[in-house]
């Protein structure tokens, strides 16, 4: 697809969601607010920047007010365009739902899940002290073992369908604060699941030191964990654990994937709640239509 071609898409899905659902989530703050240039323009143009490997909003703008004027000529000064995107902010959340209802259903039936995590970074090392952005939700307790980095920020969940071969289809996203549990996490989300569901997961999910439990309704497979003082897993522990993070793995892939399209994961330039939304949801649905274009012919 062209670009051309890819903003009108995302301008026409942006504009029949709004119209549909969200314009009545959408509370002016003054009856004087200039509305020449439009909701669905704002969030066309962010969306659209995203998906075109430009990750901060001030790049976005400035492309856009550079290049494609002839498609936005009422866009308004820096200062108001990232004014807007900070009112329009719980929209987005709403719209990554709407386009993520795209995906084919019938690939995310029948098939294992997987889940895992992610941070969202706001400050990390020794500045997640003293920072103080989007503290309604974001706290400094936060631990990325695979990074081996404490940092101050939320965290962004998943699962998602198993697929040979390919990514994983999305499933769920949730986010939660930095310091909250995994398996906090998937108690939660557990309630919703289907019956017959299996779902794999890492060590930060397992429960009972068990690599393997039944819940009933699901089956949770984890690697299995190394008692208190053993230095080695047995040959058959050491199989069970391969195979279950074979399994797993993909679901790192599509993380990986959305921070290579998105830049998702760090967040160091965010400077409130409101703009905390913007850049995960927002990145969110620029990651989910770049998906939503795997199965297009």
């Amino acid at each position: 697809m062209d670009w051309q071609s890819q903003l009108i898409s995302v301008y026409l899905t942006v504009c029949k969601e709004y119209k549909h659902n969200l314009k009545k989530n959408m509370a002016r703050i003054s009856n004087y607010s200039n509305l020449t240039f439009s909701d669905e323009e704002v969030m066309t143009i962010y969306i659209f920047g995203v998906m075109n490997k430009r990750s901060e909003i001030k790049d976005i703008y400035e492309y856009t007010n550079r290049h494609l004027r002839e498609w936005f000529p009422a866009i308004p000064s820096y200062v108001a365009f990232v004014q807007r995107l900070n009112i329009l902010s719980h929209l987005f959340a709403t719209f990554a739902e709407s386009v993520w209802n795209q995906l084919p259903k019938d690939y995310r039936m029948y098939h294992p899940l997987l889940m895992d995590s992610m941070p969202i970074i706001l400050a990390h090392s020794g500045r997640r002290f003293n920072a103080k952005v989007a503290r309604e939700i974001a706290t400094n307790n936060g631990y990325c073992a695979t990074k081996k980095l404490h940092y101050h920020g939320i965290k962004l969940h998943s699962t998602a369908s198993y697929t040979k071969g390919s990514l994983p289809i999305p499933v769920h996203f949730g986010i939660t604060d930095a310091g909250t549990p995994d398996i906090r996490f998937y108690e939660e989300l557990s309630k919703q699941l289907p019956r017959d569901t299996r779902l794999f997961a890492d060590k930060a999910y397992q429960t009972e030191n068990k690599p393997i439990v039944d819940y009933g309704h699901i089956t949770l497979y984890t690697p299995v964990k190394k008692a208190k003082g053993q230095k080695t897993l047995d040959a058959a522990d050491r199989l069970l654990s391969s195979a279950i993070s074979t399994v797993r793995q993909p679901i790192e892939s599509l993380f990986n994937w959305i921070e290579e399209k998105t830049k998702i994961q760090i967040a160091s330039k965010v400077r409130s709640y409101e703009g905390l939304m913007v850049h995960v949801f927002g990145k969110l649905s620029a990651a989910l239509f770049l998906f939503l274009g795997r199965f297009s012919s």
